[in-house]
């Protein structure tokens, strides 16, 4: 019996029937011999982490573009934020961590610079309309491996995909993804606003805070042991009705007072601006497009090789190629 074999074991006997079992994947798409050390799902987690996708993460905005300080966060560090709180979950419901894990860490590879305003950008340019967790699943299903893709498993796209929009994952660690994500959101950009001061402590409204807590801490502590004593209780992932109400309104203030504030907002229009002339000057001129995108122009449309190579790009790379296309070059004699 392999190392591998022993885990698939351990988890037929430890974990819930509710948990999606590693050997009772749906498989991938392109059959591989299986690792004799990690299950089907800890190999897909390495494989996201060895991304380059996910490298870019660290420098892509979360919320505040381009904030001055060591402290805000990043794509990245919202990322191993849901992660944990993902796993947490997981582990308090007797679910599949590794599976977990795997969706966790490669949710957002598909965001596009500039956070939510950039992905607002290419939705409204590709024919047919942009999502970032769309664009999450074809990172890891096309672009990556110079066009091969990570070949993950079915559980674990599925995860991807429906962490955000209408369609609903079948296994109970991709559900609970949804609300990680959430959790996470709501509470490190609380964490950023009240740095930058955008809001303050007690601007949240008392009734929240008495719901959920009044700290960073408390907030996601609550939250999260709710998700686990309401799923166990109903046997599906869910939230008490108190909880569920009080991130709602909490979400609610957070749109009103930090994500459409002017003043945390404020040069969101010039990095839109800058994105759509960047999509155009690749558009009038594919040829300009790194060779790994020309076999996609012409596959699919130079639209969408524009579309991807921009989603794909960080803050600092976005802003280097715009200069490189519309800012003149300072003229030397040597």
């Amino acid at each position: 019996m392999t190392v591998r074999e022993e885990t698939e074991a351990l988890e037929a006997q430890f974990l819930s029937p509710s948990a999606c079992l590693a050997a009772q994947s749906r498989g991938r798409r392109v059959p591989v011999e299986p690792c004799p050390v990690r299950t089907c799902f800890q190999r897909d987690t390495d494989r996201i982490v060895h991304s380059k996708a996910f490298r870019r993460l660290k420098h892509k905005t979360q919320v505040f573009l381009q904030p001055e300080g060591d402290h805000y966060q990043t794509r990245m560090t919202h990322t191993l934020e849901v992660s944990r709180i993902a796993r947490t979950i997981a582990r308090g419901l007797r679910l599949n961590e590794d599976l977990t894990e795997a969706a966790a860490l490669g949710h957002d590879l598909g965001h596009t610079p500039f956070g939510h305003a950039g992905e607002r950008v290419l939705d409204e340019i590709l024919p047919g309309g942009f999502a970032h967790n769309e664009q999450s699943l074809r990172v890891v299903d096309r672009l990556e491996k110079d066009g091969e893709g990570l070949n993950l498993s079915y559980e674990v796209r599925r995860g991807i995909l429906c962490h955000t929009g209408p369609d609903r994952a079948e296994t109970w660690e991709g559900q609970l993804l949804r609300l990680a994500d959430k959790i996470a959101y709501i509470n490190h950009d609380i964490d950023d606003a009240i740095r930058g001061h955008i809001i303050y402590p007690m601007d949240i409204p008392i009734e929240i805070s008495q719901t959920l807590g009044f700290t960073h801490t408390e907030r996601i502590n609550t939250l999260t042991t709710d998700i686990i004593a309401a799923s166990r209780a109903a046997g599906r992932i869910t939230q008490s009705e108190a909880c569920g109400e009080a991130m709602h309104a909490l979400r609610e203030f957070m749109f009103e007072f930090v994500y459409r504030n002017p003043v945390a907002k404020g040069e969101e229009g010039k990095a839109q601006d800058m994105l759509r002339r960047l999509f155009e000057y690749y558009r009038k001129d594919p040829d300009k497009l790194p060779s790994e995108f020309q076999e996609i122009r012409l596959e699919e449309s130079v639209d969408r090789a524009v579309c991807d190579y921009i989603a794909g790009m960080t803050d600092e790379y976005a802003l280097e190629k715009f200069g490189d296309a519309f800012i003149p070059m300072a003229w030397t004699v040597k």
